[in-house]
């Protein structure tokens, strides 16, 4: 760092990198002519290398155009940085954890809410389908799909799912609706694959009253989101929870097939250590989220 100069130095190569002579770099800088020119000589001393030719335009030298961008990008990145610290003075960070395709479906779109009522809060979502172990600093809560049972944890229920069929309009005009759940077994069904808690059609059938049967599957897919954008496409029938499909069905984009109640065995819980529920921004995310869950149980609200 012994070649390092004053920041006073680097910031006249900086400013006369983008100027055509010293005088309009001194403009810029409030300074004088002279001023700069000894600065940059300075630092062409200093660092054993020429960085201008001087002439009646300034003009880089190979070795000035090099140094060029690195000094630029490091005031950019000083000037961004100072920016953010500032702007996160007496905010408060916090890490939660949840499932990907909860976080994309139902958490994000209402984080804006959040931070109109919660500005100090610095949210960061940690998104993973594997239980986490708070021990290990992953993050400060979580928000789990579960039965409820989380030993040595504070947790307290946000709210339960519908499970129930989605189409596209586009898929029911070329196939035709069904009109009862026996018949949906004569079309292309989309499997969420490989997932304990997705919602299984098998289960879904025999709520309804059929007997197991073979079924006439589609794809299968490894993930949530893949599942309903199958649906929105055309595809196949999707077996949903309610919380991933609000917007798809508030807009038109997917019908509910049969309005046959089937709560999920499943809920929503808000996790996290013992102890901490209580501490303020801790507190102020709890409450904003149960206020959102309670919405979602109470429609009208």
């Amino acid at each position: 760092m012994r070649d390092l100069p004053p920041t006073a130095t680097l910031r006249a190569f900086e400013v006369a990198t983008r100027h055509p002579t010293f005088t309009a770099a001194a403009q810029e800088l409030h300074v004088t002519q002279s001023a700069v020119s000894h600065q940059l000589r300075h630092l062409e001393e200093l660092w054993g290398l020429q960085l201008f030719e001087r002439g009646k335009a300034l003009r880089l030298t190979t070795a000035g155009a090099t140094l060029a961008p690195i000094v630029r990008e490091f005031f950019m990145s000083l000037e961004a940085t100072l920016e953010d610290l500032r702007e996160q003075k007496d905010r408060v960070r916090l890490t939660v954890s949840t499932t990907y395709s909860f976080a994309l479906k139902w958490l994000l779109p209402r984080l804006p809410n959040l931070s109109r009522l919660h500005p100090e809060l610095l949210v960061s979502l940690d998104t993973t389908d594997t239980i986490i172990h708070f021990a290990s600093g992953e993050a400060d809560v979580a928000i789990r799909l579960g039965k409820g049972n989380y030993p040595g944890l504070y947790s307290e229920f946000l709210f339960g799912e519908q499970v129930f069929p989605v189409a596209s309009p586009e898929m029911l005009q070329r196939v035709g609706t069904p009109g009862s759940p026996a018949e949906l077994l004569q079309m292309p069904l989309l499997i969420r694959d490989g997932a304990e808690l997705a919602p299984k059609w098998e289960v879904w059938f025999q709520s309804v009253g059929l007997e197991f049967l073979p079924l006439r599957e589609g794809v299968r897919f490894g993930d949530t989101n893949m599942t309903v954008e199958a649906a929105l496409l055309g595809q196949g029938v999707a077996l949903v929870r309610s919380g991933h499909v609000e917007n798809e069905i508030a807009d038109g984009r997917l019908v509910r097939l049969f309005d046959v109640p089937f709560t999920s065995p499943l809920a929503y819980y808000f996790v996290c250590p013992k102890g901490i529920e209580a501490q303020a921004h801790i507190l102020s995310f709890r409450d904003w989220l149960l206020s959102e869950a309670l919405k979602v149980q109470n429609p009208q609200r």
